[in-house]
């Protein structure tokens, strides 16, 4: 069943629904969100993306990512994802926006606003086997050497993340 997503003019403003991967396909300009959930020591909760997903498969990134679908709000859309990839619940707040635009070897085309949103867990997760190969809680001392070693192994938009100064300040704040 094709999935359709929000796409969104240069100030994020809503445009309309298009089928994700036609999206995905032309490059149009999009609304995502990347979700960043730290537990009480101040470690960031990674996942590794499972092999099967259409692309960056197989790469360490943020607790939680996805798209806003038709009918749903952003809030609705980061809650409804958190279940369904890590199988938990996870209050989260709205931190920042950044953009960014990458085109992947098999032909496709991230063009995203992407919002990210950052809570804190402590519980057991359950990562949902057909989107997560791994997770795993790190330091973020500890994830800043491991983006500078192996800058591979992360995804394009983690890695621009990452290097915004609000996810800097964030970072600091709970640390």
């Amino acid at each position: 069943m094709p999935e359709y997503i929000l796409t969104v003019d240069e100030q994020d403003r809503e445009k309309g629904y298009m089928e994700k991967m036609e999206v995905h396909e032309k490059g149009i300009l999009h609304r995502a969100f990347s979700v960043m959930i730290f537990n009480h020591k101040g470690e960031v909760l990674l996942q590794k993306r499972a092999q099967s997903k259409y692309h960056s498969a197989g790469l360490w990134t943020n607790s939680c990512c996805s798209h806003q679908r038709e009918g749903e709000t952003l809030s609705e859309a980061v809650s409804r994802r958190i279940r369904d990839e890590l199988g938990i619940s996870c209050a989260c707040k709205e931190a920042f926006t950044f953009k960014y635009r990458v085109e992947f070897e098999n032909g496709l085309i991230e063009h995203e606003i992407d919002h990210v949103f950052v809570g804190r867990y402590d519980g057991k997760i359950f990562p949902n086997k057909d989107e997560i190969e791994e997770i795993r809680w790190v330091s973020p001392e500890k994830l800043r050497m491991e983006m500078t070693e192996h800058t591979e192994a992360f995804t394009y938009w983690f890695r621009i993340l990452m290097k915004q100064p609000e996810m800097l300040s964030i970072i600091q704040r709970i640390s």
